[in-house]
């Protein structure tokens, strides 16, 4: 049942700008880092040495949580928009596919696009590395993958919770708001404790025990989305 709404989803999303986002987010991410190393090469080179990979990396990490955070935002809002703008919900849930499978599959949705945009980031950074005359046999596989991917997986609590919310409201500007201020205040949350969900992401990444907060997003993350399905369940969207 899931299986079918997702097809069906998938669909509906083509033309919406969505994959365009999913593309724009790492490409954006990478321009920014290729301006700072355009301009700093030097020093960068003189800081790092050999180890340039890692000072990409460094680089690049800083800026991975707010663009998660803010990209949850903005592809759960989008992904609800194709209904509420189409103002479909009765038709859809007039079928014979539950509510469950309806939110579950939105929610899929939503992972496929940003592990798409999870993989363009670990694709491109590694271009962006060969471009700037990095050494290619010193590319940090290991750490890239974890890069790329730890912290998608320890934001799933806020990917869950948007969703929720841009499902259930037809006004937007509640859960982008509540989802651009989460964005910029993982910029400056990092003298809070590791434990604070905002700072998940960046644990999954550089904390002491990765797997713990990777563990702790995907299991908080469907703990939320459980509660979402319960509340969809019962809530009119018609």
């Amino acid at each position: 049942m899931i299986g079918k709404t997702l097809s069906s989803d998938m669909l509906k999303i083509r033309r919406k700008g969505l994959w365009l986002l999913a593309i724009i987010a790492p490409v954006g991410l990478l321009a920014m880092q290729a301006l700072n190393f355009g301009l700093r090469y030097d020093y960068f080179v003189r800081q790092y040495g050999e180890e340039l990979w890692g000072a990409l990396l460094e680089n690049v990490s800083m800026f991975v949580p707010v663009s998660l955070l803010l990209g949850c935002t903005l592809v759960s809002s989008l992904v609800a928009n194709v209904e509420h703008h189409m103002s479909s919900w009765k038709q859809l849930l007039a079928l014979p596919v539950s509510r469950h499978a309806v939110f579950a599959a939105k929610f899929l949705v939503c992972v496929i696009l940003l592990a798409f945009s999870c993989v363009l980031l670990a694709a491109g950074t590694v271009c962006f590395g060969l471009v700037f005359g990095f050494d290619p046999a010193q590319v940090p596989v290991a750490a890239l993958m974890k890069l790329s991917f730890l912290p998608f997986l320890a934001s799933w609590p806020v990917l869950a919770l948007m969703l929720w919310l841009c499902l259930s409201f037809r006004n937007q500007a509640l859960p982008i708001t509540l989802g651009v201020v989460l964005s910029i205040g993982s910029l400056f949350s990092m003298s809070l404790s590791e434990w604070f969900p905002v700072n998940w992401p960046m644990a999954a990444y550089a904390g002491a025990q990765p797997e713990l907060f990777v563990g702790l997003g995907i299991a908080a993350g469907l703990v939320v989305l459980a509660l979402g399905m319960l509340h969809f369940d019962r809530k009119d969207v018609a």
